[in-house]
């Protein structure tokens, strides 16, 4: 038995080779990724690059018969006969279709069961949403060679001159928009976005972005024929149409960029997209939704005067909002994290208003009672955002403060923090009210309209009495 780990596949014949290519194909290929495919008897491609693969070939072909006149010009010799003139008598390869899976993969097997030498080009990597898998699931492994090439997502930021190592990617090739719906919720710095032509491409995708109210946080680029000649990569303002000429070889990349200041008078009163928000770059996306924010600007009962506290107040969204529909309130904004005093106070300009202080403290450290006097004036609302495992704690220090016939609210993501909680509200003797909360946003789906869910928020609400301590 032989010992060479490499014997079985020379038995075998030559392995299918799979090599990638850009829109550029055969004219972007490396010098080593050409002599496959010169000494390939059969060569498998898409049809839409059969037009330039059978000129290639055919100026293959024209160079070798120069060159066989060549030489048969000079006396022949059997040197010449035994080497040269082999070398000289090139056929060029049968050409393949390759765009329905079944003849192709007949027809690749029955010519690497003949020992052909058999090449074909794929897009980008055939691993990455290409053929290989495809392939892998019909030809055995040791009979496959892949030669990757750069993807079309790897091109579109090269031309792009953007580093995308925190790019994400969603495909949409027959497949539901849902994903890209969640993904945008994420809020992520770069997206890239595969887009199947035969459900809208591009359109599919400006169409979710608007219906996540998202289209001021990103710019959005066509990328088209990536490699080729006549490669296009541009932006598409908000408002413009499709090219006309939009190719169907073609991606889309959603890059986040800070949304531009809007001109406060021509807002909405409150329930403002989310994709006007300034928002923390480390952490972007985990803001209060804009149907949250309506449900919870409506428990508060915000009057007209008073003392409004936002702890764990995020980019301020909440506060921000209860001012443009309260503005003789008194807002403090409390958030621990560093940086969001001037990011809460950024959004405030943009939005035309002024709370009356920014605080970068612990929500608990800035409200408790304690040896230094608390910062903040004794509340007649409250909202809490935050807290993690010390919500208890703050709840009880808020329930210190809050003044008779105050309000407090509690937007929470699960049961146990709501078992958690709710203790606390009835041993201070409030109100007690519970709702739950589900939304969803509408996703074009072929022709039509699909939903696209929210995450589900708890309420929790406690309404002290007026005669309450």
């Amino acid at each position: 038995m032989s010992s060479d780990p490499q014997a079985g596949r020379r038995q075998q014949g030559p392995p299918l080779q799979v090599i990638g290519t850009d829109a550029g194909g055969l004219a972007s290929l490396s010098a080593a990724a050409l002599e496959l495919v010169r000494g390939a008897s059969l060569l498998a491609a898409p049809s839409r690059q059969h037009s330039g693969l059978e000129a290639q070939l055919a100026a293959w072909a024209a160079q070798a018969a120069a060159a066989t006149e060549t030489v048969e010009a000079v006396e022949p010799s059997e040197a010449i006969e035994a080497t040269t003139r082999p070398a000289l008598a090139w056929k060029p390869p049968r050409l393949l279709a390759s765009d329905k899976p079944e003849p192709l993969l007949a027809a690749l097997q029955q010519a690497l069961a003949a020992g052909e030498s058999v090449v074909l080009l794929a897009s980008g990597d055939p691993l990455w949403f290409g053929i290989g898998r495809l392939l892998l699931q019909h030809i055995p492994p040791e009979r496959l060679r892949f030669h990757p090439a750069p993807t079309s997502l790897q091109l579109a930021f090269a031309r792009l001159g953007r580093p995308w190592q925190d790019a994400g990617w969603v495909s949409l090739h027959g497949r539901e928009t849902e994903p890209l719906a969640q993904r945008l919720q994420q809020r992520p710095a770069a997206l890239a976005v595969l887009t199947d032509p035969s459900r809208g491409g591009a359109e599919e995708v400006r169409h979710l972005l608007r219906a996540s109210g998202l289209e001021a946080a990103y710019s959005l680029w066509l990328a088209e024929r990536l490699g080729h000649p006549q490669e296009r990569l541009m932006r598409l303002a908000p408002t413009a149409p499709l090219p006309s000429d939009l190719d169907p070889l073609h991606l889309v990349l959603l890059i986040a960029e800070p949304p531009a200041a809007p001109e406060p008078a021509g807002l909405p009163l409150f329930g403002l997209d989310d994709g006007l928000w300034l928002q923390h770059p480390d952490r972007p996306g985990l803001m209060t939704k804009r149907e949250v924010r309506i449900q919870l600007l409506a428990d508060l009962e915000l009057p007209a005067k008073g003392v409004l506290w936002d702890l764990g107040a995020g980019v301020g969204s909440i506060g921000l909002e209860a001012l443009r529909l309260r503005p003789q309130l008194q807002l403090w904004t409390v958030e621990r994290r560093g940086g969001s005093a001037a990011l809460i106070q950024a959004n405030a300009e943009r939005l035309g208003v002024r709370p009356a202080g920014v605080l970068e403290l612990e929500a608990l450290a800035a409200c408790a009672p304690g040896e230094h006097p608390s910062p903040l004036p004794d509340p007649d609302r409250v909202l809490i955002g935050g807290g993690g495992h010390g919500r208890a704690a703050l709840l009880a220090a808020v329930l210190q403060r809050l003044r008779p016939g105050g309000v407090v609210v509690i937007p929470l993501a699960t049961v146990e923090a709501l078992a958690e909680l709710r203790p606390v509200l009835e041993r201070g003797q409030l109100e007690v009210g519970v709702s739950q909360h589900q939304a969803w946003r509408g996703a074009p789906l072929a022709d039509g309209t699909r939903l696209a869910p929210l995450n589900p928020v708890l309420v929790l609400k406690g309404r002290r009495s007026v005669a309450g301590a």
